[in-house]
């Protein structure tokens, strides 16, 4: 199934309270881009407050949404990333977690409140809060 020019320009994904603390809700939010991008829509995933620890390297691969599957998180992240999702960091949360943006996974880019908010006031786009 693919869109089409009038159906939704894309779908923002802000993950708020899904964080490395709380493993068994990390795998949902990166299912739902996965599937969105598999369905051709444009995902874009913003991670902020406590979220952003998973950008960096090492730390979503080692949690798992359940002691049940072999996948980590980072797998999950992964998926939906090869599918053509988009990730985002909050620049604030950045500082206030001390993580560099030069740290992160690769192709990570700078977003914030700003960026995911215009996309949330778009009529076109869809958007999501885990």
């Amino acid at each position: 199934m693919s869109f089409t020019a009038h159906d939704a320009a894309g779908i923002a994904i802000m993950l708020w309270s899904a964080d490395a603390s709380c493993p068994e809700r990390l795998a949902t939010p990166f299912f739902h881009a996965a599937a969105a991008a598999a369905m051709d829509v444009p995902v874009e995933l913003y991670f902020t407050a406590a979220s952003v620890q998973l950008l960096v390297p090492g730390v979503a691969a080692r949690l798992r949404a359940s002691a049940r599957t072999d996948k980590t998180i980072a797998d999950n992240l992964q998926e939906a990333v090869e599918l053509g999702a988009r990730l985002f960091a909050c620049s604030d949360a950045l500082a206030a977690q001390g993580i560099a943006l030069d740290t992160l996974l690769p192709g990570c880019a700078r977003g914030g409140a700003v960026q995911f908010m215009a996309r949330a006031i778009d009529l076109r786009w869809r958007t999501l809060v885990f």
